[in-house]
């Protein structure tokens, strides 16, 4: 390969800059010919975005569909930030560690009695007081979940994931849970800490869920969700690739990348072995390949941002690339889905 080395990566400005797949060791032939099977895929009438980018610089665009300016949903790929933000909060003393208790920084996750929780059955129970960050992030609350008590059980959920940014609001003070709309928001705090600090222009909004007229929303419920273009995406990946350092600044914490990004050892203890759960295969708020359960044929450094609607941020440091699907080929389970990263790094002449 040619260019920049993976020790010395190439961060881009304003725009990135566009180079040849070539000179970064991808074969043109077999590269055009995974544009050919992608389209063939979606169909004539299919959508879909996909970045390649190795050493710093796009090697490969192809949008059908929609434009490089259309900014989409990520759904929950946007986990992966909000653990970022989790790892900044850290670092920057705001809690002590990933095991710290929510319930003393945000003890209003505990105010959902019956009837107010999101569907008949699902209130918090007296156990989530024993709940974790690192429960929340790893998909292992089991809040408002019942039978589930914390760290005892994988169950990949928004509710969880609702708390977990709305007490680092309140930590920041930006979310006030009587007034959400009100607020300025945990998605303004991904701003600040994250977006403009990588270049970054995505934007982000409240969503809900339809939910009872009696549902503590406030509490549970207003998920944030971010809307990116494919180089913005790029942009988060290639941080990520970078363990967190953007240009010379640090922006996420390398440690907290290094554990986020394998398997969580709390999964791998304390739920049941299924194809589809998190056991090996999932970490905190990141799909993880160290245990090669999630794409056995690719390289065990390699994870990834995912969500419904085939959105993936890939991300391979031993090959210095980062491979964005925004939306892409459809599939039951996106994160299981490995058809065109193979695509991809077949056309990688050397691996």
């Amino acid at each position: 390969m040619t260019g920049n080395s993976p020790d010395t990566p190439y961060f881009p400005g304003a725009e990135w800059e566009t180079r040849p797949a070539r000179d970064f060791g991808f074969d043109d032939r077999k590269l055009e010919a995974v544009r050919t099977r992608l389209t063939d895929e979606v169909g004539p009438d299919g959508t879909y975005r996909v970045c390649v980018v190795r050493g710093g610089h796009i090697v490969a665009e192809w949008h059908a569909g929609l434009s490089s300016r259309d900014q989409v949903g990520i759904a929950s790929a946007q986990k992966s930030l909000y653990s970022c933000l989790l790892g900044i909060a850290i670092a920057e003393g705001k809690l002590p560690s990933a095991d710290a208790l929510v319930a003393e920084h945000y003890p209003e996750l505990l105010d959902v009695p019956e009837g107010a929780g999101p569907k008949p059955g699902r209130a918090a129970k007296p156990e989530d007081a024993h709940m974790t960050f690192r429960h929340l992030i790893t998909n292992t609350s089991g809040y408002l979940k019942p039978g589930e008590r914390p760290g005892q059980y994988f169950h990949y959920q928004t509710w969880g994931m609702n708390i977990l940014m709305h007490a680092l609001g309140k930590i920041y003070g930006v979310y006030d849970p009587a007034d959400p709309e009100g607020s300025v928001g945990p998605g303004d705090l991904i701003r600040q800490k994250i977006r403009d600090r990588i270049g970054g222009a995505w934007t982000w909004r409240w969503g809900n869920f339809d939910l009872p007229p009696e549902a503590r929303a406030g509490i549970f419920g207003y998920h944030t969700s971010l809307f990116m273009t494919a180089r913005d995406a790029c942009r988060v990946g290639w941080l990520w690739r970078s363990a967190g350092n953007w240009a010379g600044h640090r922006v996420v914490p390398a440690e907290w990348l290094r554990e986020a990004t394998v398997s969580a050892s709390a999964i791998r203890g304390n739920s049941p072995a299924s194809d589809l759960d998190g056991v090996g295969c999932y970490g905190h708020g990141f799909w993880a390949n160290d245990r090669g359960k999630l794409w056995p044929n690719l390289p065990r450094d390699s994870f990834a941002a995912a969500g419904a609607g085939s959105q993936l941020i890939w991300v391979c440091p031993s090959l210095d690339l980062v491979i964005v699907e925004s939306p892409g080929i459809p599939a039951q389970h996106v994160h299981l889905d490995p058809r065109l990263l193979d695509w991809i790094l077949d056309a990688l002449k050397a691996r």
